[in-house]
């Protein structure tokens, strides 16, 4: 036999819909997890759309680059019928550093910003070695990933300006210290020392 007071609380429950749980109630981290789930497209979507910025931007930093170097090889005169790399890489950078390219490393200190990463812009500065004693200079126009970049530069083959062509970083740590330039081929080139990179 039910109990008048048992038979009320019963009724209760089937009429007013049930509170959060025990666990809900007595442990925070639940609820917190239940937000996660309902809110879990949030950083997805954030993520994409600083991807998509990321992606504009770096469109817009090549565009302006192969406008400059659009200039350049209009302007650029040869010189006792040499087109040299480092006049090329001063009128597309505006880096206003002369002298032959072995000198440009010592020569930015205290005026530019050097280092190590690969940016759209930035100038590589080969080093001088045995093979390429005046060193040479390179513009990074596109970064592919880690260890691959593509640069414009002048005088790599002989008197021609040459786009996107690729470049390997090969050092052992990955610091951009070492690198091999493809061939016309498609080939990777012998191993060269470089300084690092020079920024605008």
């Amino acid at each position: 036999m039910i109990r008048p007071l048992s038979a009320a609380l019963l009724a209760l429950s089937l009429i007013v819909p049930p509170t959060a749980s025990f666990a809900e109630r007595h442990e925070p981290a639940i609820k917190a997890s239940n937000a996660r789930v309902s809110t879990s497209n949030g950083p997805k979507k954030q993520s994409r759309t600083a991807l998509h910025k990321a992606a504009k931007e770096t469109d817009q930093r090549r565009a302006e680059l192969k406008s400059a170097v659009a200039a350049a090889k209009a302007s650029l005169k040869p010189v006792r019928g040499r087109i040299w790399c480092v006049p090329f890489a001063r009128a597309v950078t505006g880096i206003e550093i002369r002298g032959n390219a072995r000198t440009w490393w010592n020569q930015a200190a205290g005026k530019y910003q050097r280092g190590s990463e690969p940016k759209i812009g930035a100038v590589m500065n080969f080093s001088g070695s045995r093979k390429m004693p005046m060193g040479h200079v390179a513009v990074v126009s596109n970064v592919v990933d880690s260890r691959r970049v593509l640069v414009d530069q002048a005088n790599w083959e002989r008197n021609r300006i040459t786009q996107d062509t690729l470049v390997v970083d090969v050092s052992a740590r990955n610091d951009w210290s070492q690198v091999r330039v493809a061939n016309p081929n498609g080939t990777l080139g012998r191993v060269n020392p470089v300084y690092g990179f020079i920024y605008r």
